[in-house]
């Protein structure tokens, strides 16, 4: 058994082949900066399309340098449970609603109405 194994080799672990010939693909470096002044950067294709933002390893949001701003025009507003509460009632009608649920409230505590 042993006579028969490769010695000198890890197999799995590298290649035969040669690395002559043979080119990487285009890169490019481009430059991030956060609000902070922290500057990030990050190798891309050259082909890539560039993100307006990056996240540092610090957990801050970079801006592309020299890049346009992020569109955040599409951003909804956040919408609360009373504005959603608004748009199925009135204020008139949930002034009776609560005026009602108050009064089952103190019945059922005994209080006089």
């Amino acid at each position: 058994m042993s006579d028969r194994s490769l010695r000198g080799m890890r197999l799995g672990a590298q290649s035969m082949e040669t690395e002559s010939g043979v080119e990487p693909a285009p890169r490019q470096r481009v430059e991030y900066r956060c609000a902070d002044g922290e500057q990030v950067f990050v190798m891309f294709s050259a082909e890539a399309e560039l993100p307006a933002t990056w996240m540092s390893k610090t957990g801050k949001e970079a801006l592309l340098v020299n890049g346009e701003a992020p569109d955040t025009s599409n951003e909804k507003p956040v919408r609360t449970h009373w504005d959603m509460l608004l748009e199925r009632r009135t204020l008139p009608e949930l002034e009776v609603i609560l005026a009602d649920r108050l009064t089952i409230l103190r019945e059922k505590r005994g209080e006089k109405v």
